[in-house]
């Protein structure tokens, strides 16, 4: 967000630096017969005018689009699943502590540790008991509560509701 800011900022700049350029007064020649000159004042109000409209369009565009896309996006997973609000929380607690042993191609995880779970489809109950217990006896394969309480079960949530989808 910050970088496209930043991107929309300088040509924001480049655009009036052109304009100004432009309206700047230029080499003094005599005026043809019947001509009149503009202004200083009236010159200025030109150039203010245009910068307005420069800056308000730099600004109003992208205001516009970020307002009328109203789709959130952290809500979404892979295969059409949307998510409630406790499977996305689930979505960034796995990511945090399991992506790394586990392959879950909801969470963009590709553990090689852990089983796939994209294969192994868990049900919740399973999920929470491998949660809560570990795996392999505790021998260092899993350890036993890695998340507690409610974080366990948007874990458990998330993957009993992305796992398999493609």
């Amino acid at each position: 967000m910050v970088a496209a800011l930043i991107f929309v900022l300088g040509f924001v700049v480049l655009g009036i630096s052109i304009v100004l350029v432009a309206f700047r007064n230029g080499p003094r020649r005599p005026r043809e017969p019947g001509t009149t000159a503009q202004s200083r004042a009236s010159r200025r109000l030109v150039a203010v005018g245009v910068t307005l409209i420069i800056v308000g369009l730099g600004v109003a565009i992208p205001l516009l689009v970020s307002v009328l896309n109203k789709r959130d996006h952290s809500r979404e997973a892979v295969g059409g699943v949307t998510l409630t609000a406790g499977q996305a929380e689930g979505r960034s607690t796995f990511a945090k502590y399991c992506s790394t042993c586990h392959t879950l191609r909801a969470a963009n995880a590709v553990g090689k540790v852990g089983p796939n779970l994209d294969t192994l489809h868990p049900p919740k109950p399973l999920i929470l008991n491998a949660i809560s217990q570990g795996r392999a006896q505790g021998r260092g394969q899993m350890p036993a509560g890695l998340v507690d309480g409610g974080d366990a079960q948007n874990v458990a949530a998330f993957v009993a509701a992305v796992a398999g989808h493609q």
